[in-house]
């Protein structure tokens, strides 16, 4: 049985959002309060004296009541509301957020008087009228085109290209992507045309007699990747390679000597002491690792990052894929026999490399057509990116022919080219695609996607700037933030501070690293921190007025404080953390997951 509050047990009374009211005396007034109990709980303290205030904008024009606002109140409110954010929106360089949406409001305004919904496969037809899946359609086929992939869209063609737009930023198609790896890892049914028992679409191949380890993957990511990563491996239940050496080899020594990393290491700094290294995966590191667990029968799945880290990096995908094919090739993970329905056996790969190019993705096919044809595009890129997406092939001995190595790809649509809320791109290949886990008929269309109900209005948004902007617009854009990242760089090494700033940049990239100045600065920028240093990303929102505006504020005589280290927690503690916890009998541990760094604090 269930009870109601009663007036006389309501928190104490204190003034309520802006009127000064308390929120008795507005039940009261609005014939909820009369002495009986209560339809709704009340406020035990006001909540803008409880949440984290933000500066410039008042919580309690915000807190709604049960007669809601009046409307010059709620005017008030709203016009507040966009003097913060334009303000903000002008004094962005601290996430690779591109705050320039090309005044998309202009044109698209009118759709807000929908509901668009794309559920479900973007490439059926859906039962759901209301949707934007012709611009989705074309919105995959514009990156399908730029990351080489086979389109348009052919479901009986496995080497296809499939995809979807997401309603997150990258760490969605992340997690998609590290579900599907996982289970055509694990030798789950693919996705296939039905057939006349649709119970074989819930199934998974038993491993080889010979191979217990066969269908449990592997991860390796670097100490440099996104923190979604960890995320994702609590979320599927993914051991990474740290956790599966602890859990399932205690015995074995680490191949690269001493104790097992955590994750990956990144290549080191040139100098001693410095976090300057340039937050590229260390292939020399990633080899070894990758070879035990080879060794041991396991399927491998590779996550490398491509311009989206703190530092902006791209991890050489190419040179990666070359030092890992000849071990995979050697161990029959290359092509391997599965054995799902009795009889007929079925032909997949051992592993899967997945590139986060939540960034880089957008504006790295412009880059190498800039290093490519310099004569058309009338710049040469101060680096040439590496290969990343579905058209690099690596020669396989063994087998005699050329193997494709990407299998997924992700990017964020707004961070490049931009768009005014989260969205992006998963992209995969038929062959790699896993049957749906339901069969949805009230949406008319498979629920091959993550979430179902996908956000409708991202696909013309990206539509709409792709309709605007020339391979040559994308150019441009990309040498002037190439252009600003330098500026920056120049700048900020040209000013003269108390302490060093250990200004760095990784070539090609858009972050540029420096020290940490003091709080108000990273408020009114958005500096993202890690550590001592804090990063600043030159987007096509980035101006030349925005950096001369951040170096006049680091010039204040306060703006670097020499302050005691931080508390961060270094690997070394990380890890002697791990191996003084004691398990209980039959406890495993799922690794170290970082939690501190990568602009997590």
């Amino acid at each position: 049985m269930t009870t109601k509050e009663s007036p006389s047990q309501a928190a104490p009374e204190f003034p309520f959002g802006a009127t000064g009211e308390t929120w008795l005396s507005i039940l009261e007034s609005e014939g909820l309060a009369d002495g009986q109990p209560a339809y709704v709980t009340s406020p035990l303290k006001e909540p803008k004296e409880v949440y984290p205030p933000e500066p410039g904008i008042d919580a309690a024009d915000f807190e709604l009541q049960p007669r809601g606002l009046p409307p010059e109140r709620r005017k008030k409110a709203l016009d507040a509301m966009a003097t913060y954010l334009i303000n903000k929106r002008d004094h962005m360089l601290g996430y690779q957020f591109n705050q320039d949406t090309d005044g998309a409001q202009l044109d698209l305004s009118r759709f807000l008087d929908c509901h668009v919904n794309n559920m479900g496969d973007p490439f059926d037809h859906g039962g759901y009228k209301p949707n934007t899946r012709a611009a989705e359609r074309a919105v995959l086929d514009y990156y399908a085109a730029l990351w080489k992939g086979k389109w348009p869209h052919n479901p009986k063609d496995p080497e296809s290209y499939w995809g979807y737009m997401i309603s997150m930023g990258s760490t969605e198609a992340n997690l998609y992507a590290m579900w599907n790896a996982r289970d055509y890892l694990a030798g789950k049914a693919l996705l296939k045309p039905k057939t006349k028992d649709d119970s074989l679409h819930f199934v998974q191949a038993a491993p080889p007699k010979d191979n217990p380890n066969a269908l449990i993957p592997i991860a390796f990511y670097s100490q440099d990747t996104h923190y979604s990563f960890g995320k994702a491996m609590r979320v599927l239940g993914i051991e990474n390679f740290y956790a599966a050496a602890k859990n399932r080899y205690p015995n074995d020594d680490c191949p690269l000597g001493g104790e097992w990393p955590t994750e990956v290491p990144s290549k080191p700094s040139s100098k001693k002491g410095l976090d300057d290294g340039p937050g590229e995966i260390d292939i020399d590191k990633l080899v070894p690792l990758v070879s035990f667990f080879v060794e041991k029968g396991h399927p491998i799945l590779i996550s490398l990052n491509f311009g989206s880290t703190f530092k902006g990096a791209h991890d050489d995908v190419e040179l990666v894929c070359k030092h890992l094919l000849p071990i995979f090739d050697k161990k029959g993970l290359v092509e391997r026999e599965l054995e799902i329905i009795k009889g007929k056996p079925e032909v997949r790969r051992g592993f899967w490399i997945h590139v986060d190019g939540a960034l880089g993705a957008g504006y790295g096919p412009f880059m190498r057509m800039a290093s490519e044809k310099p004569e058309v595009f009338g710049w040469t890129p101060e680096a040439e990116l590496p290969a990343f997406d579905f058209g690099l092939k690596v020669h396989a001995k063994k087998l005699g022919k050329d193997i494709d190595m990407v299998s997924s790809i992700s990017m964020s649509g707004h961070k490049w080219p931009g768009a005014p809320w989260p969205c992006g791109v998963y992209m995969t290949k038929v062959k790699y695609q896993l049957a749906p886990p339901a069969e949805v008929q009230v949406i008319g269309a498979k629920d091959t996607t993550f979430a179902g109900s996908r956000n409708g209005f991202s696909p013309l948004v990206m539509w709409d700037h792709l309709a605007q902007f020339s391979y040559k617009d994308q150019v441009e854009r990309i040498r002037v933030a190439q252009e600003m990242a330098q500026y920056l760089e120049r700048r900020l090494k040209e000013l003269k501070a108390p302490v060093s700033l250990n200004v760095a940049r990784t070539p090609g990239s858009l972050s540029v690293r420096f020290r940490r100045p003091n709080a108000r600065i990273c408020a009114k920028w958005s500096l993202s921190s890690v550590g001592q240093n804090v990063h600043a990303f030159a987007m096509p929102s980035t101006t030349r007025e925005k950096i001369d505006e951040l170096i006049f504020d680091l010039q204040a005589s306060d703006a670097f404080t020499i302050t005691k280290k931080p508390p961060i927690v270094e690997l070394e503690e990380i890890l002697a953390a791990v191996e003084a916890v004691e398990l209980a009998p039959g406890a495993i541990s799922w690794g170290a997951v970082a939690f501190t760094g990568r602009g997590m604090e």
